[in-house]
């Protein structure tokens, strides 16, 4: 039986009417049973992989070759304990389970100012919350492209325009959305009426069942496979990820997300909402990455929001509309955050030509700074904004 997850970061729900605060954590062990993470050393020849493979009889889920060397695969105690010495090998990992909850001034050519009733996109794009209006450049994100590691994406969805496509798949089976988390997210990232950067192209990666679960080694295989893609994929204005959930502290996630973010891809990790510190939890404590922290439309942090020195931003994360199955929408909170952070990403690429952690250190120069309230301490209070000038 496969373990069941510790806690879970994504906090996002997915009933129609506004939903309650996401679930805290649960104190249950995720990782696997006999499966297990190889990183070998920077400088072990490619070769090396070839001949630890042989001598091991070792059968792999998961070969990495662009984030770091090495392999997942199910192994028993005694190529654990031989691998462990083995002079080619960094360190091993078991593998784990992570799960989804079921819950400045911009230089601007021409803005567009839209009526909402979404709190969310008027709070980006103003400096004062109560506004009524989305005033955004419309460049609206083009030329970008935002991967959304997830459960899928329903590219059907009238919202996405044609926009949205899946391209990779890490979890066997279908590619739709059968949950619907990874449509909820991609509408803030990109919908024509609830999204942030309503120009870009969304691509999903499904890294998540329907269950909304997957392991650390798979999400890894995907931003692995992410970091060889982007060299060939035509997104002129650059690329942004968008990881919603997260687990237990990983070093080998940490460094695939990083070394991921030092290629030039802009990474967006939703904190988590088990009211901790960040810094326990992965990709959240990636330090280059742009963790979002989630806050209310009465300006307060989130009670449910993880916090910490390693949180970069707060964004929306408290009943948010969205896209719902079946061409639907849905109000969501949580782990709905990062997707907005995401968004911007795109859109001040598109707008302005930065890319990787450079991004996220603009969108906290753009950010407004001390309204927000329930700001843990030693954590920034700094809420998105979108440089409108509004």
């Amino acid at each position: 039986m496969r373990a069941r997850p510790s806690f879970i970061l994504a906090a996002i729900s997915l009933a129609l009417a506004a939903p309650s605060p996401p679930p805290q954590a649960r104190d249950i062990d995720p990782r696997i049973i006999d499966k297990y993470i190889v990183r070998l050393k920077e400088s072990s020849e490619i070769a090396a992989l070839g001949s630890i493979l042989d001598s091991f009889s070792i059968e792999t889920d998961h070969l990495y070759s662009n984030v770091f060397n090495g392999f997942a695969a199910t192994l028993d105690d005694d190529q654990v304990a031989k691998l462990h010495n083995h002079p080619q090998v960094e360190y091993i990992e078991q593998d784990s389970i992570l799960s989804i909850e079921s819950d400045g001034i911009v230089s601007i050519d021409d803005l567009i100012t839209v009526p909402t009733t979404n709190w969310n996109l008027a709070r980006i794009s103003h400096r004062a919350r109560g506004a009524t209006t989305y005033v955004f450049d419309d460049s609206a994100g083009e030329g970008t492209c935002v991967y959304i590691l997830d459960t899928g994406i329903q590219i059907t969805h009238p919202q996405f325009g044609g926009r949205a496509s899946m391209v990779a798949n890490f979890v066997g089976g279908s590619s739709t959305d059968g949950n619907g988390h990874g449509t909820a997210i991609a509408g803030v990232v990109g919908g024509l009426t609830y999204g942030v950067s309503r120009n870009t192209a969304l691509l999903g990666v499904k890294v998540l069942d329907d269950s909304g679960s997957g392991t650390t080694s798979g999400i890894i295989s995907a931003i692995d496979w992410i970091a060889s893609d982007v060299f060939i994929r035509n997104c002129p204005k650059g690329f942004a990820v968008n990881i919603a959930f997260g687990g237990s502290f990983s070093t080998a996630l940490n460094t695939a997300v990083a070394t991921l973010i030092s290629g030039g891809t802009f990474v967006s990790v939703f904190a988590g909402g088990n009211a901790a510190n960040v810094a326990n939890y992965s990709p959240a404590s990636v330090l280059t990455a742009c963790t979002v922290g989630g806050s209310t439309s009465t300006d307060t942090a989130a009670s449910w929001s993880n916090y910490g020195s390693l949180l970069d931003i707060w964004a929306p994360g408290q009943s948010v509309v969205t896209t719902g199955l079946g061409g639907t929408t849905t109000t969501v909170s949580g782990s709905i955050a990062s997707a907005h952070i995401a968004g911007l990403g795109a859109y001040i690429a598109s707008l302005e030509g930065i890319t990787g952690a450079g991004i996220c250190e603009r969108l906290k120069e753009l950010a407004t700074p001390n309204l927000l309230g329930n700001v843990p301490a030693s954590t920034v209070n700094l809420i998105a904004y979108n440089g409108s000038g509004a």
